[in-house]
């Protein structure tokens, strides 16, 4: 008898033991991008195709509208990815239509973002609009080791000696939390002229994404790459599924593949932007093989999303449900939901 009640004893503390062994902890971070969709301040730069944006402008861009923009856009960004899971704002937020770096230095000076110490890495592009992409980074968490931007050269399908001035893409390298990881900011050319007839565009614009990531496999085989961005096609385009070699399945990325988390989210009919009723996904993040793996002692994929909340939709009229934009004189938001993901590792 006593035996037996030995053996019930052990059989108990080991099923205890066990129990608390499966408490692991993770550490949790977001990383999102956003198009903020023509945050342009209201002086009138000869240089940049602003005049729109002043005050008069065909857009009546006053002081008191880029305020209200700038409130708005840091009460998105100090949300992204928040729920009962992550109550921290983004650590790396990409960022694409900013027309310089003054406006991103108002954006972080905002209340709701002033003190989580976001820094800057920002390069002027030769768009043809005057709008660039930029990063922002909080900098207690990661630290820049380098940061490039690289120019997307191409020209016109009908005259081939007339180049067409686009968004660069922006590179940056660095350590977070103590990890090198990579990232490239994009903003890919648009659908002007009809989606066929400028696709030839982005694709293009997918394979020096493509050669980029190949460069920074090049260096480290187990580079962590995440490349983000407004990338005017979907999931399921050829200058994703063709030049960049995203796939849609983990168990379909071999090494040094990319992974797209983002085509089943478009398969489900979730989108980040609205044309005629039509839903688009064109804000993606993909991922390197390397994010991936299982093994959680650093920083993996956990998930991905698409930040619709409703303060950030349309709520009335004609346009019910699509992002909340600048329309009829009032300041909106952007016509574009952000996108995150998680990436998460076991602390001990």
């Amino acid at each position: 008898m006593r035996i037996r009640n030995l053996i019930g004893l052990f059989i108990v503390l080991l099923s205890i033991s066990s129990a608390f062994a499966q408490e692991k902890k993770f550490k949790v971070q977001t990383v999102a991008f956003y198009n903020v969709e023509n945050l342009f301040d209201t002086i009138n730069n000869v240089d940049v195709n602003d005049e729109e944006y002043t005050p008069t402008g065909t857009q009546r861009w006053t002081i008191e509208k880029y305020k209200k923009k700038l409130s708005n856009l840091s009460r998105t960004i100090a949300e992204i990815g928040t729920s009962d899971q992550q109550k921290e704002s983004p650590v790396i937020v990409g960022v694409a239509e900013v027309e310089n770096r003054g406006v991103l230095e108002d954006l972080i000076k905002q209340p709701l973002l002033a003190g989580k110490e976001y820094g800057i890495v920002h390069f002027d592009s030769p768009d043809r609009r005057g709008i660039d992409v930029g990063l922002l980074y909080q900098k207690k968490h990661f630290k820049p080791t380098s940061y490039i931007n690289v120019p997307l050269i191409i020209y016109d399908q009908s005259d081939k000696t007339k180049r067409i001035y686009t968004r660069d893409q922006l590179v940056v390298t660095g350590l977070l939390d103590g990890e090198e990881i990579n990232f490239i900011v994009n903003h890919w050319p648009s659908r002007s002229g009809g989606e066929k007839k400028s696709s030839p565009n982005r694709e293009a614009a997918g394979r020096l994404n493509r050669k980029i990531i190949d460069s920074l496999y090049t260096i480290n085989p187990n580079a962590k790459v995440i490349t983000m961005g407004d990338l005017n096609d979907g999931p399921y385009n050829k200058s994703i599924k063709v030049e960049l070699e995203a796939k849609a399945k983990k168990e379909e990325v071999k090494e040094r593949g990319m992974y797209n988390p983002m085509e089943e989210m478009a398969n489900k009919g979730i989108g980040t932007l609205a044309y005629r009723d039509a839903w688009d996904l064109f804000d993606q993040m993909i991922l390197s093989e390397p994010l991936i793996r299982k093994d959680y002692s650093s920083y993996r994929f956990w998930k991905a999303g698409v930040y619709n909340k409703p303060f950030l939709t349309q709520t009335v009229g004609r346009y019910k449900g699509y992002p909340l934009r600048n329309a009829d004189g009032m300041v909106g938001f952007s016509d574009h939901f952000p996108v995150y993901v998680y990436l998460i590792k076991e602390v001990k």
